[in-house]
């Protein structure tokens, strides 16, 4: 296994993609004011933030408008309504989940639409059909990621046929994602070492998204970056589905690039995230969360266990493990 980088000095090469309004868009249905979408795009551009995930292009025909806020649909209009002209740096992303999104219709070309980036989120066995929503991306003009979730549900010859058949295609950037929280940083240092290998052959960057199930997002993060991971997806104060995600503070604080700068987020902390959270909008590590990651199971059910405000944790614990034995 090769470091890459030390401590005390910083990469060019890392890239910092705020996830907020997306993963975060998970826990309320992406009903967020235009005031704290404003006020997130103004954070990310002043902390030197590169990316922001707006949310995704999910097809309306599958999704009730009238049940989600509109950046579960991310039209191009209400990104340019947010962001104007964008001269300032900040790229713009969005997630195009395969089979949820009917990219021919939705997706336009680059050069009339504000987003930078489009990130196609794929199961190992929907990778032809993620591959497929990658070149039409990149013939229009977008930078791409192909993120494979779950993958510490699949076994490693799944898992290299996968990397192979992805280092050949046109996608920019390839995400390790850590979908239930159960990945231990030894095992992200041996996946940041299996995905590198297959970047350094077929010339492709690396992304990590973890989910904080065992309180070990940002410890992965910062693990997988040593290993020579660039592209970093964090949100502030950790906001995101179920137990949430690396939070920005903390990766601002790690990082020793002059470029970012953690008052920003700080700020936008103190006059947005906490007001959603008095609100009764729950997120962020709990023990049913602790649980699902330990058992490697989606967080489904420890989502359903805290809305229905239960405590039985030991009794919880002992239907995960008998569901996983059955």
């Amino acid at each position: 296994m090769r470091k890459k980088g030390e401590l005390v000095s910083f990469r060019q090469d890392i890239k910092i993609v705020d996830c907020t309004l997306r993963d975060g868009g998970l826990v309320n249905n992406f009903f967020f004011t235009d005031e704290f979408v404003k006020d997130l795009y103004k954070a990310n551009l002043k902390s030197g933030i590169d990316y922001m995930e707006f949310g995704y292009k999910a097809d309306s025909d599958l999704f009730d408008r009238d049940k989600f806020g509109k950046w579960k649909f991310c039209n191009d209009d209400d990104i340019r309504a947010i962001i104007g002209d964008n001269d300032d740096g900040l790229k713009i992303s969005v997630m195009a989940d395969v089979g949820r999104t009917n990219f021919k219709r939705d997706i336009t070309d680059k050069a009339n639409s504000p987003i930078d980036m489009i990130r196609v989120a794929t199961y190992i066995h929907t990778i032809p059909a993620a591959l497929e929503m990658v070149e039409y991306c990149n013939k229009k003009g977008y930078e791409t990621t192909i993120n494979i979730m779950a993958i510490s549900k699949s076994n490693d010859s799944d898992l290299d046929d996968a990397l192979e058949i992805i280092g050949q295609s046109c996608v920019d950037t390839i995400y390790i994602v850590d979908s239930y929280g159960s990945i231990y940083p030894e095992q992200m240092r041996r996946l940041a070492d299996k995905y590198i290998e297959c970047a350094e052959k077929y010339n492709k960057k690396i992304g990590i998204h973890a989910h904080n199930n065992q309180q070990l997002a940002f410890a992965n993060t910062i693990e997988t970056l040593t290993m020579g991971v660039s592209y970093l997806d964090s949100t502030i104060n950790g906001m995101g589905r179920g137990a949430g995600n690396c939070s920005t503070e903390l990766l601002l604080g790690f990082l020793k690039n002059p470029k970012y700068h953690l008052t920003p987020i700080l700020t936008f902390l103190e006059e947005h995230i906490n007001k959603l959270k008095d609100e009764g909008i729950v997120w962020g590590y709990d023990i049913p969360y602790m649980l699902t990651g330990r058992m490697n199971q989606h967080p489904r059910d420890a989502i359903q266990f805290i809305s229905d405000k239960r405590t039985d944790y030991s009794s919880f614990f002992h239907y995960l493990y008998d569901k996983d034995n059955l």
